[in-house]
């Protein structure tokens, strides 16, 4: 079954650029053709996949003005079934441009529709706010994935983005779905990250994900390079992590 997923969340910091980045080649590697379009105006999935063989001059930006067709925006990766979106510091701008527009939240929902039959997966790399930019990814997609930092201070803004969620889901879009809270920076050691897994546990039940992504230094070092983390080092535990999150996803079993 096809997916369009918005990976969100409104705080900083809680690895969701690298959750859409390592997930999008984890499922290209599995030979699901999958799509990651960077929807942040900080561009951080663009600088991330830097030496990734993106050769494109146009933004996700440019589509949603109507300068070009969003099939002209996309680039091949380095990986056979994973393709790429990337974005720009003019998407800043865009919220002001659309404020004008009739069904404005639409906007990315009206561009995906002209693609998403050619792939499996569509990744949507969300600003870290919930602003009109935000909404519009939830309009077009078909689920939530987020990700959460085994902290307290993490689990702030859930109650609200949550909120936001159902707002969607009720006016806009009744198919949107959460498929799923991801606890990321994990550290199996700390009785912290234990006594935040059983919160979530205890709060969202079947709606976390089985695997979690553990604190690893490779993980780390890979956008640095340009790369998601299975191209950077086969080996390491991050990219072992979001493979296992892959298959999860794509068995539905959580």
């Amino acid at each position: 079954m096809k997916k369009i997923i918005s990976i969100i969340n409104q705080k900083g910091g809680v690895g969701k650029t690298t959750t859409a980045i390592n997930l999008a080649a984890s499922l290209g590697i599995l030979e699901k053709k999958t799509l990651l379009i960077d929807f942040d105006p900080q561009a951080n999935a663009t600088t991330g996949l830097k030496n990734f063989d993106i050769e494109n001059d146009f933004s996700i930006y440019d589509a949603m003005i109507g300068n070009k067709k969003i099939v002209d925006t996309i680039s091949n990766t380095s990986l056979e079934y994973m393709y790429f979106i990337k974005s720009d510091a003019n998407l800043v701008g865009c919220e002001i441009e659309l404020v004008s527009l009739a069904n404005r939240e639409k906007q990315l929902l009206k561009l995906i529709n002209k693609i998403k039959k050619n792939y499996d997966y569509i990744l949507i790399d969300c600003p870290p706010s919930l602003g009109l930019l935000t909404l519009n990814a939830l309009t077009a997609s078909s689920d939530v994935l987020i990700p959460i930092q085994s902290e307290f201070f993490a689990l702030e803004g859930l109650k609200s983005l949550q909120e936001t969620i159902k707002i969607v889901k009720k006016n806009i879009n009744e198919k949107l779905n959460i498929l799923g809270l991801l606890i990321t920076m994990h550290t199996k050691r700390l009785k912290l990250s234990k006594k935040v897994e059983k919160l979530l546990k205890r709060n969202f039940k079947n709606k976390l994900f089985i695997t979690k992504i553990n604190r690893n230094v490779r993980l780390a070092e890979a956008p640095d390079d340009g790369k998601p983390a299975i191209m950077y080092d086969v080996n390491c535990s991050g990219a072992k992590d979001y493979m296992k999150l892959a298959l999860e996803i794509i068995n539905e079993k959580k």
